[in-house]
């Protein structure tokens, strides 16, 4: 039975959760978001491995003043869990927004190409609910890439160092539990933090009908983003780039929290998130499906 028909056929209140979970098997079904999710928990098991492999040659791990993600580096052989800081860290800047950027632009725009679009419309789901829809598995898709990190991340810890106490950056001990609850936290975070380019993502799949496309749009403006953020020069707009507060998820290794960028971050995302999702949905609801 296809998308289309089940809507139909579905009573009204049940109509959203039958199109959220069509649309979610049929994202998590596609080779191309098992691919995106094998490469990124592939990230963690080569970082574990190259560190192991240094620290059995009696070489330093890397440099370890705190502060930023790949400063974790040197605290990984002291502590398995910290592999989990590192690999968000590494993968944040540009792995994980990439493949939420491949999956948004693709959500409308793939759909337009494939022809398919017309037909989920043809059923009582409406614009509306169908752009939520599209939207709340892109967030989905944030929390599975960020949780696939943090999970093959903590494996790979606990399979090649120790785990125990943590240190944290203000070098206080906290224990294990407080220590792997704060990264499930930490991983929430940066999942969350990927929402407001899942929006932008989104905004930018209904202005084409090719999702290739959309799709290299999206990934483009992540890349520019990320190339501002980073000239002097543009201090003053910095602050409300998207990318800006990513790595202020290093303040929940701090003890007591710093709370302060992370709650500017949640705000920066919160806005990208209500401007480019009503820019999607005013777009979409008079966008020409017709072609």
């Amino acid at each position: 039975m296809s998308r289309a028909e089940t809507a139909v056929r579905s009573p009204r209140p049940l109509r959203t959760l039958g199109l959220l979970r069509s649309e979610l098997t049929t994202t998590f079904r596609r080779w191309r978001t098992l691919a995106l999710l094998g490469v990124l928990a592939a990230v963690p098991v080569l970082i574990g491995a190259a560190v192991r492999i240094e620290t059995s040659d009696g070489s330093p791990a890397g440099p370890g003043d705190g502060g930023e993600g790949p400063a974790f580096v040197a605290q990984i052989t002291n502590n398995g869990l910290f592999l989990v800081f590192t690999a968000l860290a590494v993968t944040l800047p540009f792995f994980l927004p990439m493949a939420v950027g491949v999956i948004a632009g693709d959500a409308i725009a793939g759909e337009a190409h494939a022809g398919t679009l017309r037909y989920l419309l043809v059923a009582p789901a409406g614009r509306t609910r169908l752009l939520l829809t599209k939207y709340a598995a892109t967030v989905a898709f944030c929390l599975a890439a960020t949780f696939v990190v943090a999970v093959s991340a903590l494996a790979v810890g606990a399979l090649l160092f120790p785990l125990g106490d943590l240190t944290t950056i203000s070098g206080t001990r906290i224990g294990f539990t407080e220590g792997l609850g704060r990264a499930l936290l930490i991983a929430l975070v940066v999942a969350l933090s990927l929402t407001g380019l899942a929006a932008l993502g989104l905004f930018v799949s209904t202005l084409t009908n090719s999702g290739i496309a959309a799709m290299a749009a999206t990934v483009g403006l992540l890349i520019t983003v990320q190339i501002l953020d980073q000239i002097p020069q543009l201090h003053a707009v910095q602050p409300y780039l998207f990318s800006h507060y990513w790595l202020s998820f290093a303040d929940l290794v701090r003890d007591p929290v710093h709370w302060d960028d992370l709650v500017r971050n949640l705000q920066v995302q919160a806005l990208y998130t209500a401007v480019f999702g009503s820019a999607a949905w005013a777009r979409f609801t008079t966008k020409d499906i017709t072609a």
